[in-house]
C-alpha cells in the first residue's frame, strides 16, 4: 500500500474515532459516485455533516485544511449534493466539516483538530 494511502486510512480511523466521542452518529464512509468521494458522511444532532479528513505526517507545509481549497471545496459540494438527492434528504441541515489529523513518523496521532462549518454551500456550485 501507498504510503499517501495509508497514511489516509490511519487519517480516516482516527477521525472516525474523534468524531463519535463528539457525538456525532456515523451514517456512510467513503461515499463514491461519478462526481468523486466523501470521507466522511455523519449526523451531529439534525443536521447531515459531509466530512473531509486530512492526515500529514507534519505541518511543515502548513495546515492540512489549507489542501482543501475552493476546487476541492467544490468537488465535495457535488458529491454532497448527489447523496442528499440520492437519499431524499432536502429537510435535512446539512454542513461541511473538516478533520485535520497529523502524526509523527511512527504513524502515532500526536493532534486532531475539528473544524466545523469549515465552508458553505451557496448555490453557486450547483448543476
Amino acid at each position: 500500500m501507498k504510503d499517501n494511502k495509508r497514511l489516509g486510512d490511519i487519517g480516516e480511523k482516527a477521525a472516525i474515532e474523534y468524531l463519535k466521542k463528539q457525538g456525532y452518529r456515523i451514517i456512510e464512509i467513503n461515499f463514491k459516485c461519478k462526481q468523486g468521494e466523501i470521507d466522511i458522511i455523519a449526523a451531529d444532532n439534525d443536521t447531515i455533516v459531509f466530512v473531509e479528513v486530512k492526515t500529514r505526517s507534519s505541518d511543515v507545509y502548513g495546515q492540512p485544511s489549507e489542501a482543501v481549497n475552493y476546487y476541492k471545496q467544490r468537488k465535495i459540494v457535488q458529491v454532497a449534493l448527489v447523496y442528499l438527492a440520492q437519499r431524499k434528504l432536502f429537510n435535512w441541515m446539512s454542513r461541511f466539516d473538516i478533520v485535520e489529523v497529523i502524526t509523527d513518523h511512527t504513524d502515532k496521532i500526536i493532534n486532531i483538530n475539528l473544524i466545523k462549518n469549515a465552508f458553505e454551500y451557496n448555490g453557486k456550485y450547483g448543476y
